[in-house]
């Protein structure tokens, strides 16, 4: 055999050694998971809480059940607290339907200064629109018949009377507001360049506290209570530091906890029942209950629903918080407690799998540990260029929104 010959052979046999093991560096087109639980698990589960409570537990013994080592007692909590309701948008309305309502724009942000002449005063024939041109907010006056501009700025306050509700939609969503007042702001972010940020200035102890929308109002008065206390004491943790990116102190999303605004107390049959609960958790007019350590309000984390037991904040995130500490939560398990999420299942793209760990492609995933817990310690991707990723498991769950990081990868499709 001549030698070019015997080059060919080789090359061939190379090719058919090679070609199954370039196959499977493919990158799947998903990847299915299956688990239990949703959230991170870390702190009071919320179907817990509602199975203690139909049990006939109080909202003082389920929260020092979910929260170990921890004091439930009054604390201040009449401070105006700065949440955001509209993040890094480009336009928006505000508009109100209540006959007489009168709604005033002010230059600034005018905190609590009385005697201000506002810019303009919107009713309800008439609404508002913000737009973000350059690095400064345009406001402008719709009627039915005309349009009219106001000077542009950085800053604006809208204030109204006590009584009007305002519909403010950002989009495609509308949501109604009645409490306090609001800031407009342009504020410079990294991706975007600069972008509109609504803020809603209003009282925690029970404005803000009535719009709070992180539990069904028609659950067990016990579990609205405490859902009420753990709200009230995440927020008593924030106030004071006004997040630049925001102009927040509390995000209105589930970035921090969900602010419906108005939507809340006027939910029909169950609204009552909620401003109920966070009644029956104030002592005074300035105060209310709260889980403390040494007397200082704790962040209060809550969630849905665990994988039969609760996560530490070590294991979630990297940092010991010494009151949460795992323990046994059997609703979460129940079916008939938690149907949609005792066990489940998801489907992620690879490009979804991809961006989470920073990739081009992802070809293979393992999970290389658990926590005690039975949450996933750590999961590891490789790339078909043999980059190796490694991320938490509620990193990846927080990426990717898969509902919990108690998850097995069951399978991978080419």
């Amino acid at each position: 055999m001549r030698i070019s010959s015997r080059v060919a052979l080789v090359a061939l046999l190379l090719s058919l050694v090679s070609a199954p093991f370039a196959r499977s560096q493919e990158a799947p087109q998903t990847f299915t998971f299956t688990g239990a639980g949703y959230g991170h698990g870390v702190g009071m589960s919320q179907i817990g809480a509602r199975a203690m409570a139909l049990a006939g537990d109080s909202a003082t013994v389920i929260l020092n059940y979910y929260y170990q080592g921890v004091v439930v007692q009054p604390v201040q909590d009449n401070q105006i607290i700065r949440v955001n309701i509209g993040h890094l948008l480009s336009t928006m309305k505000i508009s109100t339907a209540t006959i007489g309502g009168v709604i005033e724009i002010y230059s600034g942000d005018i905190g609590n200064q009385v005697g201000v002449t506002p810019l303009a005063t919107i009713t309800n024939a008439s609404s508002i629109n913000f737009s973000i041109i350059g690095s400064t907010v345009s406001p402008s006056i719709i009627t039915k018949k005309k349009r009219s501009t106001i000077a542009r700025a950085r800053i604006f306050t809208l204030r109204w009377s006590g009584t009007t509700i305002l519909s403010v939609s950002q989009a495609g969503a509308t949501a109604r507001y009645r409490y306090g007042q609001m800031q407009v702001r342009a504020v410079k972010s990294a991706a975007l360049g600069y972008r509109i940020e609504l803020t809603n200035s209003l009282r925690l102890h029970d404005e803000y506290l009535f719009g709070i929308g992180e539990m069904p109002s028609s659950w067990p008065a016990a579990a609205l209570q405490a859902q009420v206390i753990a709200s009230r004491t995440y927020a008593l943790s924030k106030v004071g530091v006004i997040r630049s990116q925001c102009d927040c102190e509390l995000f209105g999303s589930i970035q921090d906890q969900a602010f419906l605004g108005y939507a809340k107390e006027a939910e029909p049959r169950y609204g009552h029942l909620w401003k109920a609960a966070v009644s029956a958790t104030s002592i005074d007019d300035k105060s209310g209950l709260a889980i403390t350590v040494l007397n200082q309000p704790v962040s209060a984390y809550f969630f849905s629903s665990s994988g039969g037991v609760t996560e530490t904040a070590l294991n979630a995130w990297g940092r010991a918080k010494s009151y949460t500490a795992s323990v046994p939560d059997p609703a979460s398990s129940d079916v008939a407690l938690n149907p949609r999420f005792a066990t489940w299942s998801r489907e992620l793209t690879r490009e979804i799998v991809a961006k989470a760990f920073g990739l081009p492609d992802v070809v293979s995933l393992e999970i290389i540990k658990r926590n005690e817990t039975g949450t996933v310690a750590q999961i590891r991707a490789t790339s078909s260029g043999g980059k190796l990723v490694l991320l938490r498991g509620e990193t990846f769950r927080s990426r990717t929104q898969i509902p919990s990081a108690w998850f097995d990868l069951v399978s991978v499709q080419n």
